[in-house]
């Protein structure tokens, strides 16, 4: 990316419910809120700790921030963008995975979240605060399709 610096990296998931008939997926609304001040309604994602993977870590931040334990379904892509820190503007990549829940309880999410939920992938595709992440949404629903 622009400058020569290595951008900001996170990963994150979109985690679907086991529930095969009608897939949703898990949704945070982070205690941070966006420039404006207003709410953010985001999938679950986190720098990986040194050494973790990008998977381990998206993993590891979808229990922390979402409550519950997933497995890889398949990898969705790169977001990038820039935002501005301190008056810099720094370049980030999430990498976002296709997962399944395994286990755990959404209620059991860390003190960086006021609140996680399922919704349907159609409802996150059309509500989540941004864009790229509305994006994965939507490439998870293709991989869903029968011939996806």
């Amino acid at each position: 990316m622009a400058g020569g610096a290595e951008p900001e990296f996170s990963a994150g998931g979109v985690v679907l419910s086991p529930d095969e008939e009608t897939p949703h997926c898990v949704v945070i609304v982070p205690t941070r809120r966006a420039a404006d001040g207003s709410k953010v309604l985001a999938l679950p994602k986190g720098h990986p700790d040194p050494g973790e993977s990008a998977l381990d870590g998206a993993l590891r931040e979808v229990r922390e921030e979402a409550g519950v334990t997933a497995e890889l379904v398949t990898e969705l892509g790169d977001v990038r963008y820039f935002y501005m820190r301190q008056g810099r503007r720094i370049a980030k990549v999430v990498r976002f995975f296709l997962m399944r829940a395994t286990g755990g309880d959404i209620a059991d999410h860390d003190h960086e979240v006021e609140a996680a939920r399922w919704v349907t992938l159609e409802e996150a595709a059309a509500t989540l605060s941004y864009a790229g992440e509305r994006e994965m949404v939507r490439k998870a629903l293709l991989h869903l399709q029968p011939n996806g």
